[in-house]
């Protein structure tokens, strides 16, 4: 039997219509995630809805890696913008993902407030002791996209018409950024291009599984351009990453 490839979204309305395409598919419930099992062109996939959040995401990639030992994994689904040139409904297939949920923030006095914009990133796989007094981990932790993914990715761009489809750096944290100087200063020191909750956990687990993993991110909304927030992004995601899954199997078998 071949290993299955999984594919990953943390809400319903990013799942959905891909689980519904699977020829012969079973859901499963295994705790508060769910699991599609069928097959695409006669080969098997898996549809797993992560639910929302960093914790949620590793812990279902972790269980999914275990239980049924996927050959890859693509974690896909809506984003914020960070970029100011894209526009709702453009697609940002993740070359790396990052995890811009772990600082150490400055020193500050009792009534000094605080400052984002001075908190120094760690990359908390860097470091055996404490990461905040580790040289070694003041850096952002990056996860680097599987190169035959990818490929597959960048095979299907023309079939995307809903927008552009770009490359770009994916950022991960619980946390929803509001603040425009605070975005401006991820996407100009660490490249992002659009944040969401749940890639960059998901890569890390499936990096130290050695499972290879990438992340595709659609627009839902973008605050930097006053793009307003349309769910229905999520289903053009999914038009498109079924397009990748396709083009995946067709030159991996």
């Amino acid at each position: 039997m071949p290993l299955p490839i999984v594919v990953q979204g943390a809400m319903t309305i990013e799942v959905q219509d891909l689980a519904a395409r699977l020829t012969g598919a079973t859901e499963e419930n295994i705790g508060g995630w769910v699991f599609w099992r069928g097959t695409v062109d006669d080969y098997p996939v898996i549809v797993e809805k992560t639910q929302k959040g960093v914790a949620n995401a590793a812990a279902a990639t972790a269980l999914v890696i275990d239980k049924f030992h996927p050959r890859a994994i693509i974690n896909q689904g809506t984003a914020g913008g960070h970029d100011p040139a894209l526009k709702v409904y453009d697609i940002v297939i993740g070359t790396s993902a990052i995890s811009t949920g772990a600082f150490r923030s400055q020193p500050r006095r009792a009534g000094q407030g605080s400052n984002p914009l001075e908190w120094r990133s760690l990359d908390l796989t860097a470091a055996d002791g404490s990461a905040g007094n580790d040289p070694n981990a003041r850096r952002v932790a990056k996860f680097v996209a599987d190169e035959h993914l990818l490929a597959a990715a960048r095979q299907v761009k023309s079939t995307y018409t809903r927008g552009k489809v770009v490359e770009g750096v994916l950022a991960t944290s619980d946390m929803w950024n509001d603040e425009i100087d605070l975005i401006a200063r991820f996407h100009n020191e660490y490249g992002t291009s659009a944040e969401e909750m749940e890639t960059a956990s998901a890569a890390q687990v499936a990096k130290q599984l050695n499972v290879p993993f990438l992340g595709i991110r659609v627009l839902s909304d973008n605050i930097t351009n006053d793009g307003a927030y349309d769910p229905k992004t999520a289903a053009a995601c999914e038009d498109y990453v079924w397009q990748v899954l396709k083009a995946y199997l067709a030159g991996s078998r």
